[in-house]
């Protein structure tokens, strides 16, 4: 008996040991996990246990503001009111009420809760953005009802003058699926606001600025509580870099008005610097549209427009030349022996130039005879370059305009341009197969196979103004960040030499400056300032001539050079000339002056004249000559004289 019981005593005990031991076993377990989870795996937690309780608002840096030449204030940011979803807490069934309280269909807010599902389930999205102030306090007065909604204080873009400068500034617009996903290692989010073009997108990462974090508490129905550890964890945002640009706002204010009823472009610049003091594409549109939503209406408007108000005509558009070519024609002529290099050889100016059997001839026919280079180009002599042209071999010709700049992407900090056309023999090649010096003969009045930009057109002309230098244009002096006052400066390629002779150059000035003097643009000289320019009328043989101009001013020491092109609009003189005129006169003095003459202009511009409507049941082919009338191989081109 007292055996049986000793041995039930020591079973008993063994099962208390062996209990004991999975126990502490258990605890041993359970803390050493706790201690993993507290102290070496914590950070993978934190972040969902944070989620039940703390939620990070992001809080955007204030854009950088935009400033011109002078310092006036362009561009800055007014308030606006973005509403957050958290999906986690959001009640589906309170989603009719947000709707009706949006004033947007139902289908619209389960559309954007989708989205920011898709987005995060425990962080807060961007669903709908530009909210006005009654709608914000109207769905405010409301929250308490709606679990998952808060809002988000931003900024949307403000304008502050007169001026549009649409294709210069771009403008900002919410981030699209595609640029998302392709930016959201760089921290965007949906709903975030992003440069699409122009200044706005080339700048994009100094105008953003760095995102900060707000965290507050909530509590199970996802309502914000209070502060979390009274903001200890907040992170402040960085503002963006303040952009000082090149652009003088009230010249481009006056450009762009008397672009009214006309398509083109004009371009000025500093001829020194190449800062770009006006860029005018026209039509245009109002950047401030994009400010708010736009409807899907409004922006195939935009795009449908015939006339193509987004369409960036100063650096995507080619226009032959015409007349504006005849300096760089002199220089070429010049430059390789074709044109006495002395200023007491004269040159001849005939009213025909044969090409095989046909006559090029000068404007109204009319023969000049023997004249100088310098009253060749202030009477517009077209034979002289007929003749230039057909003694250079095109491939020449062609390495001569692109050291002009000419066929090729100007360097520029806002990069959407097309290089233009500039042939050469292997284009001719391509495109005609057979083909003579007969195709070619219209280069020399910049007519035929070739097309340049405004841009290129502009910077030609600085070039000329400035002893031949092609300077980088661009519309950064220098970006400031407006809490450090901390300064980058434009990092601007250097100009691009020609390698032009100067002597050369000054004759091709004088040229220049006679026909602002006595010439074809003496009707438009700017009052008590002497300056130098070239009239251009392009042949259009799909309905009226382009109108083209190029000046520079005072002529002395020029201060501005400009380049402008006004489609289908007549001859150079009577369009494109006056713009440009009216812009160096407001750049130079700060005003127009008041006599009969400025105001003759001022109102023929602002009232008659216009580009003639695009026809949009042809289609234009590019300007040749007719094959049947080519100059036969081997047949020789001469000037000739009509009787």
């Amino acid at each position: 008996m007292l055996f049986r019981l000793h041995a039930h005593m020591e079973s008993y005990r063994l099962r208390i040991r062996l209990f004991a031991a999975v126990v502490v076993v258990v605890f041993l377990v359970l803390g050493g996990r706790l201690v993993y989870l507290q102290v070496f795996d914590n950070e993978a937690y934190w972040g969902a246990s944070q989620s039940n309780a703390v939620r990070e608002h992001a809080v955007m840096p204030a854009r950088g503001a935009l400033y011109d030449r002078d310092g006036t204030l362009l561009v800055d940011n007014a308030p606006s009111y973005t509403l957050m979803l958290t999906p986690r807490y959001v009640d589906e069934q309170t989603l009719p009420d947000l709707a009706g309280l949006l004033g947007v269909p139902d289908s619209v807010v389960t559309t954007r809760l989708r989205e920011a599902r898709e987005w995060s389930v425990v962080r807060p999205s961007r669903a709908f953005s530009n909210l006005s102030f009654d709608t914000y306090s109207r769905i405010q007065e409301q929250l308490y009802q709606l679990p998952g909604v808060s809002f988000e204080v931003d900024a949307q873009r403000r304008y502050h003058t007169d001026m549009n400068a649409a294709h210069a500034l771009g403008y900002v617009r919410e981030i699209d699926g595609a640029r998302l996903a392709e930016l959201r290692d760089d921290g965007y989010r949906p709903g975030d606001r992003v440069g699409v073009t122009g200044i706005e997108a080339a700048f994009e990462p100094e105008l953003r600025g760095t995102y900060g974090s707000e965290f507050v508490v909530v509590d199970v129905r996802g309502m914000e509580v209070q502060s979390y550890r009274n903001g200890a964890e907040d992170r402040p945002p960085r503002s963006g870099y303040n952009l000082h640009l090149t652009l003088d706002h009230e010249m481009q204010a006056l450009a762009e008005s008397l672009f009214v009823n006309k398509r083109g472009a004009a371009v000025a610049l500093d001829p020194d610097s190449g800062e770009i003091l006006s860029f005018v594409s026209h039509p245009d549109y109002d950047p401030a549209i994009f400010t708010q939503s736009v409807s899907r209406a409004a922006w195939d408007s935009l795009q449908a427009d015939v006339d193509k108000p987004l369409y960036n005509r100063a650096t995507m558009s080619g226009f032959p030349p015409g007349s504006t070519w005849k300096p760089f024609m002199s220089l070429v002529g010049l430059e390789e022996g074709i044109i006495p290099p002395n200023e007491s050889q004269l040159v001849d100016c005939p009213a025909g130039y044969r090409v095989g059997n046909r006559v090029f001839r000068n404007h109204q026919s009319k023969e000049h005879g023997y004249i100088s280079l310098e009253e060749a180009l202030e009477v517009s002599c077209n034979t002289l370059y007929y003749h230039v042209m057909m003694n250079l071999d095109v491939n020449t010709w062609a390495d001569w305009a692109r050291r002009f700049g000419f066929g090729q992407e100007v360097p520029f900090d806002v990069n959407n341009q097309l290089p233009g056309l500039i042939p050469d023999s292997s284009y001719f090649n391509r495109t005609y197969g057979r083909w003579t010096a007969g195709y070619t003969v219209n280069l020399g009045i910049g007519q035929g196979d070739m097309s340049v930009t405004p841009l290129q057109l502009a910077r030609y002309t600085a070039a000329l103004a400035n002893g031949g230098d092609l300077p980088a244009p661009h519309f950064v002096r220098y970006a400031e960040h407006p809490a450090t006052g901390e300064r980058q400066m434009a990092n601007s390629p250097p100009a691009e030499p020609t390698g032009v002779s100067p002597a050369y150059l000054d004759r091709v000035r004088e040229g220049m400056r006679r026909v602002m003097e006595s010439g074809t643009g003496q009707w438009v000289s700017i009052p008590n300032i002497e300056s130098a320019g070239k009239t251009g009328t392009a042949e259009n043989p799909h309905g009226e001539n382009h109108s083209l101009f190029i000046m520079f001013a005072p002529f002395d020491d020029p201060e501005i050079a400009i380049a402008v092109a006004v489609e289908n609009a007549g001859y150079g003189g009577s369009v494109a000339g006056p713009i440009a005129s009216f812009m160096a006169e407001k750049y130079l003095t700060g005003t127009i002056a008041d006599t009969w003459e400025r105001r003759y202009w001022m109102d023929r511009l602002l009232n008659e004249e216009r580009s003639e409507p695009i026809d949009t049941t042809s289609t234009p082919a590019p300007d040749e000559l007719d094959p049947d009338q080519m100059q036969p191989e081997g047949t020789p081109a001469v000037p000739v004289t009509t009787p």
